[in-house]
């Protein structure tokens, strides 16, 4: 047993290097989508003279495309830095 992978049930193991990458990035990327998301809903509401209660509305659906961004963004992450791999 390595110290970059260890060993899991089914023949497969770990690769602890990858899903701490993986991870690090998402936790960096997940900063910067959420708090535009919510930047963005603040903003647009005072361009548009909207009230307090539509911003915040603006704000979740933000907030939505942005949780669909980071399970995008997870998504291609594992097929470049696999989180498992063979025996």
């Amino acid at each position: 047993m390595s110290a970059q992978s260890s060993p899991s049930v089914g023949g497969r193991q770990i690769i602890w290097r990858n899903v701490i990458t993986v991870l690090s990035a998402a936790i960096l990327i997940s900063a910067e989508v959420f708090g535009a998301a919510f930047a963005g809903g603040w903003a647009l509401g005072i361009l548009f003279d909207l009230n307090e209660i539509t911003s915040h509305i603006m704000q979740g659906v933000f907030f939505l495309i942005g949780l669909y961004v980071m399970y995008i963004f997870m998504r291609h992450a594992q097929t470049v830095e696999p989180f498992t791999r063979r025996r």
